[in-house]
Parts: structure tokens; sequence; C-alpha cells
């Protein structure tokens, strides 16, 4: 490797760390997304703190984050509002027999920012909310299959969905067999779909919006095909819940699902999500029914009184202070930046920004424009010599101009050598290790 390019990082504590970690914990972190595989090797720093934008790992350096806490730390690390909210809840208590009023202040301060909601009830993480929504449309509908979209990358950790990939070990196959999917976009698709299986398919669910935009009458589309068919339409918004506005994609977008799942951004980082939606279906889950009961949501967690206590001051921080505008603002200077130093440096149709701005990811692409592994290993390399932790461009709202302004100089150098791996033809060079790693692969 040319002797110019080769700022390296040193992480003996990290590396140590994650050795200890691999010892104890499988996979070595407690979310996949954060395996030391998905980082080049010997590069995965193991975080001591963070505030704001910012977090340091144990070996003392100092990084802007980006993606923090896999989009939950929307409004930065130790956010003032947020913290005193919790504080205040820890000396009155956090879980009892019965519950506690801050249950009932914070589902009215939920249904006040999601309006298009009727009922929601709270848990500590997506998959539990996405599972309970699938149950619910199951028994309304009486049907068995689930529709999912197939272009969406994760929905949750039960075997109705992680059947579908390719890390599908221990589920049986007749469980995957009632999982069926559509791509995004596609209304045609999706309609031949259920009318291949009449009668049979219990819901849709899909994220509204990912890294492109809904096309034109897509959502009222399946809307009205959900109507028509007589499924439920589900919208996983834990990721455009508040980055697209307040009340999720369906406050942007205006199409009104029959169930929605929000987490990640609702907690900052606190361990809260939801499920939301019509009263009618969401009451199959309570009391004051005369028909079958759903074992719906029932966690002993689920309400603990600082996590909830976080999500309403994230809702009313939010409200006041024009977050969701923020975040685009803050989305649009970076991905405008990243774009130019790309181009600057000749990479610019390999280097490629996407998504919404409050919501970027990066795409890492070879010299024949296709995605590579390879290229990611060496462009993560670089950012991270550079003080930048970015598996995406995610933003939070704690970024200042001066993180965003130091970031697109790092990507400048990072490009600069970019260009040097494509102009070789062969990246290896650069890599001083194993590429990085995909999630969902079969083999370990």
């Amino acid at each position: 490797m040319p002797t110019e390019d080769t700022q390296e990082l040193l992480l003996p504590r990290s590396r140590k760390a994650n050795e200890r970690l691999h010892a104890m914990i499988p996979g070595g972190a407690h979310t996949y997304a954060k395996g030391d595989d998905q980082y080049p090797e010997n590069l995965a720093p193991v975080i001591s703190h963070g505030r704001g934008a910012h977090v340091w790992d144990i070996d003392g350096n100092r990084y802007i984050e980006y993606g923090s806490g896999l989009r939950s730390v929307s409004l930065g690390h130790t956010h003032p509002r947020v913290v005193e909210a919790v504080r205040r809840e820890l000396d009155r208590g956090s879980n009892f027999v019965r519950p506690s009023i801050v249950e009932v202040e914070a589902a009215e301060r939920f249904l006040a920012t999601v309006p298009t909601a009727e009922m929601v009830k709270f848990a500590k993480n997506g998959s539990d909310a996405t599972t309970a929504a699938v149950r619910l449309a199951r028994a309304a509908t009486g049907r068995p299959r689930v529709a999912l979209c197939a272009d969406h990358p994760f929905f949750s950790v039960d075997d109705w969905f992680i059947g579908t990939t390719p890390m599908s070990a221990g589920i049986p196959a007749a469980t995957n067999e009632l999982t069926v999917a559509f791509p995004y976009g596609d209304l045609a698709a999706t309609e031949e779909l259920l009318t291949r299986y009449p009668d049979e398919i219990a819901c849709l669910i899909l994220e509204p919006a990912t890294h492109t935009e809904p096309p034109p009458g897509y959502l009222a589309g399946l809307r009205e095909l959900a109507d028509r068919h007589g499924c439920v339409l589900i919208f996983d918004e834990m990721i455009t819940g508040f980055r697209w506005s307040e009340a999720g994609a369906q406050g942007l977008y205006g199409v009104v699902p029959d169930l929605s799942t929000f987490g990640k951004a609702l907690g900052n980082g606190f361990a809260v999500s939801a499920l939301a939606g019509r009263r009618d279906l969401m009451e199959q889950g309570g009391l004051r029914h005369s028909g079958d009961r759903v074992f719906l949501l029932s966690t002993t967690h689920g309400a603990e009184t600082h996590s909830l206590a976080a999500a309403m001051a994230v809702q009313t921080t939010y409200v006041e202070e024009g977050i969701t505008a923020r975040l685009h603002a803050l989305g649009e200077r970076l991905a405008a930046g990243v774009r130019d130093a790309a181009a600057g440096m000749g990479v610019g149709d390999h280097v490629v920004v996407q998504g919404r701005a409050s919501n970027l990811v990066f795409a890492t692409l070879d010299e024949n424009r296709q995605p590579s592994q390879q290229y990611r290993t060496l462009f993560l390399r670089r950012l991270l010599a550079g003080g930048v932790l970015a598996p995406s461009f995610v933003v939070s709202s704690a970024l200042d101009d001066a993180d965003i302004d130091r970031t697109v100089d790092v990507v400048a150098q990072a490009c600069a050598v970019y260009r040097k791996a494509l102009d070789a033809a062969d990246p290896t060079p650069w890599l001083a290790g194993r590429p990085v790693k995909p999630v969902f692969r079969r083999l370990a």
C-alpha cells in the first residue's frame, strides 16, 4: 500500500475488548448490524461514551458519529430534555404491579403526535411491535399469509420474517411458506399476488418509504388494494417515524394505514416502541369486547416509566424545536458536500449518496459500477482514520455545520484513495484485511 495512504487508526484496547465480547456474547454484539464484521478488520471501535453528535472509543479516539444507535439517537447523545425527563422518573420508580399514570400521559402524547392512530400500545423493541401487528391482522381476518415488501431490509427477528432471509436456520419450512413478498412501487404485481392467494393474505406490511420516495399514488393505491381484498395495511414506521415528519410517513403523505409501528427515534436511545392503529382492530387485543381474545402485546418492561418519559420528551422536542426540518437541512448540506467531494476526486459515479435528507445512506461501487464490499471497506477505513464513524450518513440534530464540513473534508480524502484503487482496478492493497460483510448471509 502506498505510504501516503497509510495513516492508520490503532485500536489496541478495542481489539482486546472485541475478543472479550466474542468470548461471552454470540456475534460479539447484541445487534448483528453492530458486529465487528461490519467494519474493516481490526478497526471496530468499542465505545466508551457519547455526547451530542460525538462518541469516544475506549482507546481515546473521538469520532463524528452518523447513524447513531442504528438511527435511534436522532437528537444526539445525552440530550438534556430527554435526560432530565428520565432522571425525574428514576426517583419515582420504574415498574409497578399496576399501570402508572405515565402510561396514560405517554399514550395521550403519542396519539396527539400521530393523530391518524386511535389507540397505541408500547413495547421495548420494533420486532415485538411488528409481530404483534401481524398477529392482530391474522386474527382480524382469519387468514394465514403475510405479504411483506421484498425491497425492504428488515421487519422483525421473528420467524415470519427471518425465514425469508439467508439466515433462516432453525425456522420450519411450513412457517416460511406462509410469508409471501411483493415489490415496492409495483401495484400491478401486488394485485397479482393478492389474486393468486384469494382470501389468504392477512396483511400487507412495508416501510412506506426508504431510500426512494414512493411513486405518485403508490401508497394510496396500496390502501385501495388492501380495502378491496379485505387485508390489513401495516406501515412499519420504525425509521420514517419522526424523521419524515412528527406523525411519520403517514402524516407526510396523507395515507392512513390500519396499523403502524414506531420505534428507534421515539426514545432517543431509550428502549421504547409502539404499535398504533384503528380502534376496532387494536381493541381486539383488549378487554372491552365480546370476541376471541388476541394476545397482542404483554411485556414486563414495556411501560417502564423512564422510557415512556423519554418518548414524551422526544415528541415535545421534535414539535417545539422543529427537529424534522433541522434533520433535513443538515442532511441536505451533508449530501451536497459529499457529492461535490466525490465528483471533485473523480468518483462521483462510485461513491453515491442516496435517500431522504434525514436518512441518508451511501453506496460504494466498483470500476463496473456494481456494489462492492471491498470498496466499502476501503471507504470506511479512510473515514475512521479521519475521525468519522459512519456506517451510513444518517444525521442527528446534534450535528453542527463544523461537523458537516469536517466530514466532507474526510470524505474528500477517502475519495482520493478510492480513485487510486479504481485506477488500479484492485482495491485489495488498501484493505489491510478481509472485506466487511453483509449482515444477512448464510455462513458465519
